[in-house]
């Protein structure tokens, strides 16, 4: 099924044309559960990895014997959906008993653990994925253990590839037996995807224009605030029918739920995505820079806690409207890093040079 986001609730640029030079293409890609296979994008899902080519490891010195094993992880996740809106049954509560973390490992100790695969994402089904020149796959690893190097992050490999390359196929692909959060497993997901605009986070747009926001929204505010003055709930109202009564309710209801805001619904899309813009609203913003040739990296790949937050439904796809608040459509991935959001960005100039990753 394909995933389709509404148009925005407002064409921000016909109000405000000069945000028309502030805006980028993303791909949205609306990962839901399932299996693909390795010819396919998908998250956590088989790779085109070729049979005589090493896998990626992990040398870090980690308490690797010690964790989650990823099984478990994903077996956990599927008893705990299944059993939304009811008790659990005796053997629901044993196998989560079961599923925690422990020494599944012990005898791993400084052993090389295997990568966990992350995503694969082919270019031909995401236009906004950007590598090198003749490149079209990309693949994404990370160790399942964090607090690497000297900012103390997760380690993430990238791997560009030409797909037509590939010779025999591995099958067996390896797994890391333990990880040292559930959040660092990611559950296997097919992908939808969809490109949408976005525009710069406020905050780094230059002041004039910010005013020019701010007096839009404060303008948005007080045409509401009219509204309600004409509207005097107190007075008495008559409807021919019930059905006339619920609709004029229903109106009132949205008008005051829901109030359109640049940064909610007009600058920058949640959820895994490739490309676009990338938002500070935890930190101030900081610059992302290559270390080998000082060129500003936009982000390639965000990876994000949830598909929506639930501060603005302006960004939930019309297909998934009936289930909005069922948590495996909400976080389908079940990753959580950092503060809930990383990114991963790549030099626009070569992107064989290091990435960088930020957080929020």
């Amino acid at each position: 099924m394909t995933r389709t986001t509404p148009p925005r609730p407002v064409d921000i640029e016909a109000v405000l044309p000069a945000l028309s030079a502030h805006r980028r293409t993303a791909t949205r890609l609306h990962p839901r559960q399932g299996v693909a296979n390795a010819e396919e994008s998908s998250v956590a899902g088989p790779l085109l990895w070729p049979a005589d080519e090493p896998w990626p490891v992990c040398t870090a010195a980690h308490t690797k014997g010690t964790g989650h094993r990823p099984a478990d992880v994903r077996l956990k996740r599927r008893v705990l959906a299944g059993a939304r809106g009811r008790d659990f049954s005796d053997e629901e509560r044993r196998i989560l008993a079961a599923t925690g973390p422990g020494r599944h490992a012990p005898d791993l100790g400084g052993e090389p653990l295997p990568l966990s695969a992350v995503a694969q994402l082919y270019t031909r089904d995401i236009p906004d994925l950007v590598g090198p020149e003749g490149h079209d796959l990309l693949q994404v690893f990370w160790c399942p253990f964090e607090v690497h190097g000297p900012d103390r992050t997760i380690d993430v490999v990238l791997k560009w590839r030409r797909s037509h390359e590939v010779g025999d196929v591995l099958t067996d692909q390896p797994e890391p037996p333990v990880a040292g959060r559930e959040e660092c497993v990611p559950t296997p997901c097919v992908l939808h995807p969809e490109r949408v605009v976005e525009h710069e986070y406020l905050g780094l747009l230059s002041d004039a224009l910010q005013d020019d926001i701010a007096d839009w929204e404060e303008g948005l505010l007080d045409d509401e605030e009219n509204d309600e003055d004409a509207y005097d709930s107190s007075a008495p109202q008559s409807y021919a029918t019930y059905e006339e009564y619920e609709a004029a309710m229903a109106g009132t209801r949205a008008r005051e739920e829901y109030e359109v805001d640049y940064m909610g619904d007009l600058s920058i899309a949640p959820g895994w995505k490739v490309g676009g813009f990338a938002s500070w609203h935890l930190t101030d913003p900081a610059p992302v820079d290559c270390a080998a040739c000082g060129a500003p990296m936009p982000p390639l790949l965000t990876v994000d806690k949830c598909e929506w937050d639930g501060g603005s439904s302006s960004w939930l796809p019309l297909e998934d409207r009936d289930s909005a608040d069922d948590p495996v459509v909400i976080d389908p991935v079940g990753v959580y890093l950092g503060r809930g959001l990383m990114r991963i960005h790549t030099c626009p100039v070569d992107p064989t040079h290091r990435h960088r990753l930020s957080f929020q």
